[in-house]
């Protein structure tokens, strides 16, 4: 029986030439997002516009992506994933020449909405072509990859797009994401081809609901720093009386989601074709993958949020130093994604996830005691590679439990699936951990303001220091030294503000590791099979 097992599986396996071309789609849309921040400061000289206008370009990206996606996920499957995937491959590519020859910030801006279009749908192409080329072992391996490869992207982006923005310029590196759109291209005439089905109707109504719910939600949780968590700011493009907008438009947002579940499953009732089939959420096992798909994504997003932050605006540093700081987590993220699938055979899905949650949390813990103003600290970065090792394995694990879970036939459907979760994830993430760590700064610095006796009131009304965002030491001196200040209380300032800082970022890490300690709840869900009884995904 064994034997015939074997040689089945021996006669299943296929070169990986197709899936070189896959990991190098992933590559290119990761290599792309993480460019556009490289090249805000060189676009913002271009152009002659505030960097609010150039970075635009990153959320239209996004948004874009996370609206279509399901839509995305539609098209393939009537039109054929295979030839979908070229034509969107090659507007990727045209997405890239607009970028390369923008003269205005309006060409950057729909450059990325037509490569935000292109992703929407080579996101659920990626998840349906590895499983049309492979199964079992390698379909694993493959997926693996996926996750590898946005941690390798956010690396190689940093260290050639940073090199280029500082010696060449912001467009030559947009000149990467044009190579790795023809390599793609070219590398697609291996894959398996499929003929798709003309008969699949795509939901309209259904299509607009989720994309106004998603973009309604991004832009909430996007906003809620600038626009105000409750109350308006002057910065809210408008208010409802003194209502911020930004938790109107999450409200809204989910008010249209809840609309969007409630069409899909009266067409699922009435025997019509969904946008989305939701019988991949249809047991407890797919449904908490999800809900640990989202928590690890907004971990993700919110330490690539917290440490950016920290480096680049707190010490002044570049985005280069930047990438340094952050290469020991890239990096063991990208090895673990890798590897991870080599435990498969012997532990449960459950009895990784649970420990790979126990290993964020601690790590996340211990970052909230060892972290100090100096970032390249030895300690630091141990808890930088464990929190690495955890978030890599996750990645991996709960997107293949998804994968294998489901029949093929729905593989574009689980893609869709983990393109909007992954968005709005990272979107929530990176939003709820900039507004948390705000007002624990701000109320730090008010209680400490308060309680100082070198800081009195009239100074502190000059320069409204409690009400100070993430500033470096020296900017903070520059606002003071335009008041009355004196020496000493300018120094007394910048010591309370530099104290606050540290307290707000370690007490950020603590509200991470307490979201991972729960994230164990969902983790608890997840399959309890042994090697043997790993499902079929041919099926």
């Amino acid at each position: 029986m064994s034997s015939t097992t074997s040689s089945t599986e021996a006669e299943l396996k296929r070169s990986w030439a197709p899936m070189v071309g896959l990991f190098l789609a992933q590559v290119l849309m990761s290599f792309n997002v993480a460019a556009l921040p490289i090249s805000l400061g060189g676009m913002v000289e271009d152009f002659g516009v505030p960097p609010t206008t150039v970075s635009s370009t990153i959320v239209v990206y996004g948004l874009a992506v996370a609206a279509l996606v399901m839509t995305g996920a539609k098209l393939g499957a009537r039109i054929g994933w295979v030839l979908i995937f070229r034509v969107v491959v090659a507007l990727f590519a045209i997405s890239s020449l607009m970028m390369i020859f923008s003269r205005t910030v309006g060409w950057a801006i729909g450059g990325q909405v037509v490569a935000g279009a292109c992703a929407a749908i080579i996101v659920p192409a990626l998840v349906a072509l590895i499983a049309e080329n492979y199964r079992g072992e390698q379909q694993a391996t493959a997926v693996g990859s996926l996750g590898s490869a946005r941690a390798f992207s956010g690396v190689s982006a940093f260290l050639i797009g940073g090199t280029l923005g500082t010696l060449v310029g912001w467009r030559p590196v947009f000149l990467v994401t044009l190579v790795l759109a023809i390599l793609v291209f070219v590398l697609s005439f291996r894959l398996r081809s499929d003929k798709g089905n003309p008969g699949i109707k795509i939901d309209l109504v259904a299509s607009a609901l989720i994309g106004a719910s998603i973009v309604l939600l991004t832009l909430g949780f996007n906003n809620l720093n600038a626009w105000g968590i409750l109350s308006a700011t002057d910065n809210a493009p408008f208010s409802l009386g003194a209502l911020s907008p930004a938790p109107v438009f999450v409200v809204l947002g989910v008010v249209f989601g809840q609309l969007f579940f409630m069409r899909t499953r009266a067409r699922m009732r009435a025997g019509r074709e969904p946008l989305v089939d939701l019988s991949v959420l249809s047991n407890p096992t797919e449904r908490s993958a999800v809900y640990a798909m989202f928590i690890i994504v907004a971990m993700e997003a919110a330490v690539n949020f917290t440490v950016p932050t920290y480096i680049q605006v707190v010490q002044g540093r570049t985005p280069f130093d930047t990438s340094l700081a952050m290469m020991p987590f890239n990096l063991t993220v990208f090895i673990t994604a890798t590897l991870i699938v080599r435990f498969y055979n012997r532990f449960s899905p459950r009895a990784i996830a649970l420990f790979s949650f126990a290993l964020t949390t601690a790590a996340l813990i211990w970052l909230s005691f060892v972290v100090t103003n100096n970032w390249e600290t030895f300690p630091t970065i141990i808890g930088l590679i464990v929190f690495g090792i955890g978030q890599g394995a996750l990645v991996t694990l709960v997107f293949n439990v998804l994968v294998t879970a489901v029949p093929k036939k729905l593989a574009g459907d689980v893609g869709s699936l983990r393109g909007t979760t992954q968005n709005l994830a990272s979107a929530v993430g990176t939003a709820v951990m900039g507004a948390v760590l705000v007002t624990v700064l701000s109320t730090g610095v008010t209680t400490a303001v308060n309680e100082h006796p070198e800081l009195p009131e009239e100074l502190v009304a000059q320069v409204s220091l409690d009400n100070i965002n993430f500033i470096s030491n020296d900017e903070l001196g520059k606002v003071l030294a335009e008041t009355t200040a004196t020496d000493e209380q300018i120094s007394a300032a910048v010591e309370l503000n530099e104290e606050q800082r540290l307290r707000t970022l370690r007490l950020g890490f603590l509200i991470l590791a307490g979201l991972s300690a729960v994230a164990a709840l969902p983790a608890s869900r997840l399959p309890r099979y042994r090697p043997e009884e790993i499902p079929d995904p041919s099926k």
